[in-house]
C-alpha cells in the first residue's frame, strides 16, 4: 500500500476535517460528511505508525471543530470587555482540546483495525462512539455537533431512537466506510453497495402525530443581544413580549417566553408578577426564562444567581420553578475567577454574579396542562441527559437565548433539539429571542418555526408524545451496546483477514 508523505497527509487529514463540517448546519451537506470520513478512512489505512494515525484523527477533529464551531467568536463581540479577536484564538484552542476525541478514536481504530478496510471501519464506528460520549461528558462536556446530526434529513436518523446519537454518530463512520468500499470497488461490487449507501438519501417517516389538548403560544420577540441588557431598553424590551403574547380567548393556553425574558427577579418582585399575570386569563399559565437569586443567610447578601424558568398563574403566584443544571463555562461562570478576572477576562453574559447549577433534569406538574419537562438553552444538546426519571412529560420546553450565537449556532441547536426528540420520542417546543423558535414533533420534524432575525408567534396544539422509546428506556447504556457489537465484529473481520 502507498503511504502518502507526512506533510501531504496532514493537509489532507485537516482539509478532511475541514469537509465534514459541512455537513452541519446551515450548510447541511451531509454526503461531504460521509465522504471526508471516507478520507480519513483512506488515510488512517495506509498510516504507517500509530503516532501518525493519532496525528490525522487530530488534524481532522481539529478542522472539523475549528469550521463548525466558527459561531463561538461572534459570542465575544457581546462582550465590550473583552477584545472581539480573543473569539477567534477561544475557537482555536477549544478545537485544540476537542481534536483529542477523534485523535484518540483513530488511534484504536488503526491499533484494532488497520489489517483491512472493513475491520478499519468497524473499528472506527466503535471507537467514535465512545469518544464522542467521552467529549460530551468530561471536564463538564461539550456535545455540541455530534456527527450523526448530519443524518436528520434521512429516515436513518430516526435509528437514534434505539441507539442514541453517539450510535448514530457510530452509523455516519459506517457510511463513511460504505462509500469508501464503492468508491475503491469494481464491477458487481461497486453495483451491489450502491443501493445501499443511496438508501441514505430516503426520508419517509410515518404520519404526524395527532395534536394534543395543550394549546401554546411561543413568542420570539427578536430582541437582540445588544439591545437585551442595554439600560433604557428594558420598558420597550416588555412591551414586546405583551404586544406578541396576545389576548386571552377564553381556552386555556401556554404562553412561553424565552430563556432570561424578564430581567427583574420575579420571586423578589411582586408587582412584575402581578403586571405579567394581567397577560393571563382564567385557565392560562405563562412559562418564562428569568433569574433568581440566592442569598448567603449568615450576611443578609446576595450569594449568586440561578438562571431558571418560572410558572406563573393568572393571580400572579409562582408555582413551580426551574434551575438550569448544565451551565456554560466562561458564559454564565468564570472558573477560577479571582486569577481569570485579574488578568481581564470576564463572563460573555453580562453580570458580576455567577450562576449555580440546579439538580438536574425537572419535569414541572402544571394545572390544566400535565407534565412538562424543562431544559434551558445549552442543556438540550446532552443526549440522555433531559428528561428527569420517572417523571416522562407530554412535551420538553427550551427556551433559549441564541442571539449571541451567530448565523451557525441557531440553526446547529435547533438540529440537536430535533435528536433530543426522536431519541425521547417526546415533542419539543422552542422559544427564543432571535429565532429559531419552533415546535418539533416527536419524530423530529420541525412542525412550525420562526426564522431567525424576526419577530413572531407559533400557536398551536403540541404534538402528541410517542411510547417511550427504546432510548429512553435504556439511555446511553444502548449505544455502548452498539459499540461493544461493532467491536466484536472487529475482531471477527481481523481474524478472517489472517
Amino acid at each position: 500500500m502507498r503511504i502518502t508523505p507526512a506533510p501531504a497527509r496532514a493537509g489532507l487529514a485537516f482539509g478532511a476535517g475541514l469537509l465534514s463540517a459541512t455537513g452541519f448546519q446551515p450548510l447541511g451537506a451531509w454526503p461531504l460528511t460521509l465522504l471526508a470520513f471516507a478520507g480519513v478512512l483512506l488515510l488512517l489505512r495506509t498510516a504507517p505508525s500509530l503516532r501518525a494515525a493519532l496525528a490525522t484523527g487530530w488534524l481532522f477533529g481539529f478542522g472539523q471543530f475549528v469550521l463548525g464551531l466558527n459561531w463561538i467568536a461572534t459570542a465575544f463581540t457581546y462582550q465590550a470587555a473583552m477584545p472581539a479577536w480573543l473569539g477567534w484564538i477561544a475557537v482555536v484552542l477549544l478545537s485544540i482540546y476537542l481534536a483529542v476525541y477523534p485523535a484518540l478514536a483513530a488511534g484504536i481504530a488503526w491499533r484494532w483495525g488497520r489489517r483491512d478496510r472493513l475491520s478499519l471501519t468497524l473499528a472506527l464506528a466503535a471507537a467514535w462512539i465512545v469518544t464522542e460520549w467521552l467529549r460530551a461528558t468530561m471536564f463538564t462536556g461539550f456535545a455540541w455537533n455530534p456527527v450523526g446530526v448530519v443524518l436528520l434529513p434521512s429516515s436513518l436518523s430516526e435509528t437514534s431512537a434505539l441507539v442514541g446519537t453517539y450510535g448514530l454518530s457510530g452509523i455516519v463512520v459506517l457510511l463513511g466506510g460504505l462509500l469508501l468500499f464503492v468508491l475503491s470497488a469494481d464491477g458487481w461490487r461497486k453495483g451491489a453497495a450502491v443501493p445501499l449507501l443511496a438508501l441514505v438519501a430516503i426520508n419517509l417517516r410515518p404520519p404526524p402525530a395527532p395534536p394534543t389538548d395543550i394549546r401554546v403560544h411561543v413568542v420570539q420577540p427578536n430582541i437582540g443581544q445588544a439591545e437585551k441588557w442595554q439600560r433604557g431598553f428594558e420598558a420597550r424590551n416588555r412591551a414586546r413580549h405583551v404586544a406578541l403574547s396576545g389576548q386571552p380567548d377564553g381556552r386555556p393556553r401556554l404562553l412561553l417566553w424565552p430563556e432570561a425574558a424578564v430581567p427583574d427577579f420575579l420571586e423578589e418582585e411582586p408587582a412584575v408578577r402581578r403586571e405579567l399575570a394581567r397577560l393571563l386569563g382564567p385557565g392560562d399559565l405563562l412559562l418564562t426564562g428569568g433569574s433568581a437569586l440566592e442569598w448567603d443567610i449568615p450576611t443578609g447578601r446576595v450569594a449568586g444567581a440561578r438562571n431558571s424558568v418560572f410558572a406563573l398563574t393568572p393571580d400572579a403566584r409562582l408555582i413551580g420553578r426551574y434551575d438550569k443544571a448544565h451551565l456554560v463555562p466562561y458564559g454564565e461562570y468564570l472558573p477560577m475567577r479571582p486569577i481569570l478576572s485579574a488578568i481581564g477576562l470576564s463572563r460573555l453574559a453580562p453580570g458580576d454574579l455567577d450562576f449555580w447549577a440546579g439538580p438536574g433534569p425537572r419535569t414541572l406538574m402544571l394545572p390544566g396542562f400535565g407534565p412538562v419537562g424543562l431544559q434551558i438553552c445549552y442543556e438540550i444538546i446532552f443526549s440522555g441527559q433531559v428528561v428527569e426519571p420517572g417523571a416522562r412529560p407530554r412535551f420538553i420546553f427550551n427556551p433559549s437565548n441564541d442571539a449571541w450565537f451567530g448565523s451557525w449556532g441557531p440553526p446547529q441547536h435547533l438540529a440537536q433539539a430535533r435528536l433530543r426528540a426522536i431519541e425521547e420520542g417526546l415533542p419539543v417546543v422552542r422559544a427564543t429571542p432571535t429565532g429559531i423558535s419552533a415546535v418539533i414533533d416527536p419524530r423530529g420534524r420541525l412542525v412550525r418555526t420562526v426564522p431567525g432575525g424576526v419577530a413572531g408567534v407559533i400557536q398551536l396544539n403540541v404534538p402528541a408524545a410517542r411510547q417511550p422509546t427504546p432510548f429512553a428506556q435504556a439511555g446511553n447504556i444502548l449505544p455502548f451496546l452498539f459499540a461493544l457489537v461493532l467491536a466484536g465484529l472487529t475482531v471477527v473481520s481481523r481474524r478472517r483477514a489472517g
